[in-house]
């Protein structure tokens, strides 16, 4: 999409009551809550992906203007701010002070100011933020995983017929949805071009991510949330923060959800009391209702081998798909079916916030991406389970899950679930002992 060609069309809205302010009918003509055809945004999450994704909103070319910014730590917002502020300046960005909230509780106020918002934050806050999205009447972009247990992807399925019924546009950063050789490779696979799907693999091994050393003056809250990816209340466990996008893959290639998962994983690298929770691998055969087995495995191993990519057979032919713009789709013979063009892929990240903000500003109802993040979240917490527990976990059996890994309290002097040992260690499930459902 090339947004400088695009002309803007008369803003038009949803149909919603919130914040006390009634806003004119999705698809009818007129104005949003500001009285102008400006388009006023929220971020909810001002680490690097919320970041980024306001600049995405801005590159859009449309009408926007970013007017509140939410997070837990007021260090976070700063850092966020002034490179957003450096590059748009002030026609773009108005955020006083006191439209920066900062706690537990601010997401709620900064919604309330905007048209359209961006939920950024760790994946366990996902559940309450969306909710709170579609209570308000906002349009939405959150970004992926959506929640980290069975109790929040029952939140989210209900917000999601909740914006179905407002007709509220949401689109998840899932963005191999967004993404050509994707979109076009998918798309000739569900046209038949290899026959039945009848077996897959889908990875995402590399070697890990950030830790930020304890400091003395934090409280455990803290010192879990700077250190997010490392807790399951926070992240479900790197099979769902990273992971999701391959398993999602695997979904829409079937154009279904697993039955069943098998699996084993756990901590073989990576050992240390800062990698809190999670395990360093897992390795799951996936089981679909038409007997379909697709093999999953991901891995953190510093200096191992990388690889995150997807494959699939069929009857008549295979598949291979990348994030690096691959979509070769041969026969068993060796023989070419497609092969998408590498240099015609533009940015998914980019083009997730093309679409959005086109559909907005036309006053169109296009995108409900929630549902099927919401399952394809779910089946990374099957996963999970799956691993965890060393046993076989049914669908039903995870999504009924009345295991809630959320902090009862949600304060700087409240204790998570999950706490160290005298020594400073985390427990972490041990398949075989450990309870998942």
């Amino acid at each position: 999409m090339n947004n400088q060609n695009q002309r803007r069309d008369f803003i038009k809205t949803s149909a919603i009551l919130a914040g006390g302010m009634i806003l004119q009918p999705f698809g009818m003509p007129g104005a949003y809550a500001s009285g102008t055809d400006q388009i006023k945004i929220a971020v909810i999450g001002c680490g690097g992906r919320g970041t980024g994704a306001v600049f995405q909103a801005f590159d859009t070319g449309h009408n926007i203007k970013l007017v509140a910014m939410a997070d837990a730590f007021r260090d976070r917002i700063d850092k966020s701010y002034t490179p957003i502020f450096e590059k748009y300046g002030k026609d773009k960005v108005d955020v006083p002070e006191d439209r920066k909230f900062v706690g537990f509780e601010g997401y709620k106020e900064a919604i309330k100011l905007a048209d359209v918002v961006i939920l950024a934050s760790p994946p366990g806050f996902r559940p309450d933020h969306f909710e709170e999205a579609v209570k308000q009447g906002k349009q939405v972009f959150m970004e992926k995983p959506v929640a980290v247990d069975a109790v929040g992807i029952r939140k989210v399925l209900a917000a999601a017929e909740g914006a179905k019924k407002k007709k509220l546009n949401v689109v998840v950063g899932l963005q191999r949805h967004y993404q050509d050789n994707y979109r076009e490779t998918i798309k000739r696979l569900h046209d038949g071009a290899i026959g039945d799907i009848v077996g897959g693999q889908v990875y995402w091994n590399d070697g890990g991510v950030w830790v930020n050393p304890r400091q003395a003056s934090q409280t455990e809250m803290e010192y879990q949330m700077r250190n997010w990816y490392y807790f399951n209340w926070l992240c479900g466990d790197h099979i769902n923060e990273q992971h999701v996008h391959n398993i999602d893959v695997a979904n829409w290639v079937k154009n279904s959800y697993p039955v069943q998962a098998y699996g084993t994983g756990g901590r073989q690298v990576r050992t240390g009391k800062e990698h809190g929770e999670i395990f360093d691998h897992h390795s799951i055969t996936f089981t679909y209702a038409d007997g379909t087995v697709i093999f999953s495995e991901c891995r953190h191993f510093p200096g191992a081998a990388n690889r995150v990519d997807e494959s699939f057979q069929g009857t008549k032919g295979k598949v291979f798909l990348s994030a690096g713009n691959h979509g070769n789709i041969s026969d068993y013979k060796g023989n070419a079916i497609y092969s998408h063009n590498r240099d015609n892929n533009p940015n998914p990240y980019q083009v997730e916030h093309d679409e959005l903000f086109a559909a907005i500003v036309k006053g169109e109802y296009k995108y409900a991406d929630a549902e099927n993040a919401a399952k394809s979240t779910m089946t990374a917490i099957l996963g999970r389970n799956a691993t965890y527990s060393g046993k076989v976990v049914t669908w039903d059996e995870a999504l009924n899950s009345e295991i809630n890994l959320m902090p009862n309290t949600l304060s700087w002097d409240a204790m998570p679930k999950v706490l160290p040992n005298a020594d400073g260690y985390y427990p972490f499930a041990i398949p075989g002992k450990t309870k998942v459902i």
